[in-house]
């Protein structure tokens, strides 16, 4: 029988933090794209592959989570894929509320946190395999 994988893009500068959250994540049985930053997010994003969640850092080089939750929110095809945030920006509660997002996830990141809060955004708090079954 096939199953409807769960997928998530993480945008993160950081290629350790991106590669610890792939493992994480593909390990509790998501598929995972990654991103360096928000416009190599928008070009996988555009080239016509939707996730059912990202995963967005907000502090990065080229185009920061700000400027990238922006385009998100303005393009037809982009603006329904849910956003949770990880970050230490110290203001992170008011950044959330300002651009719209699912939710947050303060920097460092507690796993089971992650976790749990990936699978209610993404699979209505069912895990990604009884999701897909």
């Amino acid at each position: 029988m096939a199953q409807s994988q769960q997928t998530l893009l993480v945008v993160d500068d950081d290629l350790d933090i991106r590669d610890a959250l792939q493992d994480v994540l593909e390990g509790a049985g998501y598929s995972v794209r990654l991103a360096a930053d928000g416009q190599q997010a928008l070009e996988s994003l555009r080239a016509g592959w939707t996730p059912n969640l990202i995963l967005l850092d907000l502090m990065m080089p080229r185009m920061n989570g700000f400027e990238f939750r922006d385009v998100q929110r303005h393009e037809s095809g982009l603006r329904d894929i849910p956003v949770l945030l990880a970050s230490a920006d110290p203001a992170l509660p008011q950044a959330a509320r300002a651009l719209g997002v699912a939710g947050y996830l303060r920097k460092p990141l507690d796993l089971d946190d992650l976790l749990g809060t990936v699978d209610r955004l993404c699979c209505g708090g069912r895990s990604p395999v009884q999701a897909s079954a």
